[in-house]
């Protein structure tokens, strides 16, 4: 784990001596330098893009808008379903009718497991 924290340090640091070594080169030269690396672009981008934070205010729409929305939603998500073919909904099928079986049996079986028990153990024919 120390490992780990150190390469992040390290990382850190080249970053941040990339990013002084543009700045001074800028400043020498005058020139506007493109910067190399995505956090520097990230970082210039952030500073040239206004700030709407205000303007950005959703519009609330009428709970009729937003039916129809949903349902052309559902309904684009509905094409993009792969459906299963006639034999591979036969076999889905029969797969779990024989499990509800295999399962009815095995809960008959602990059902009456008990009211044997039960009897047994109480004397009392239910």
């Amino acid at each position: 784990m120390a490992k780990k924290e150190r390469n992040k340090r390290a990382a850190r640091k080249a970053r941040q001596q990339e990013r002084a070594e543009l700045e001074a080169l800028h400043e020498a030269s005058g020139v506007d330098v493109a910067p190399t690396k995505g956090a520097d672009v990230k970082k210039a981008s952030k500073s040239s893009a206004p700030s709407r934070k205000g303007a950005e205010k959703k519009q609330k729409r009428g709970p009729l808008s937003r039916m129809s929305s949903y349902f052309k939603d559902v309904r684009v998500e509905m094409h993009q379903v792969v459906w299963p073919s006639r034999t591979e909904l036969r076999n889905y099928s029969l797969a779990v009718i024989a499990m509800l079986v295999v399962f009815g049996v095995c809960v008959w079986l602990v059902d009456t497991g008990f009211v044997a028990g039960l009897v047994a153990f109480t004397s009392l024919r239910g």
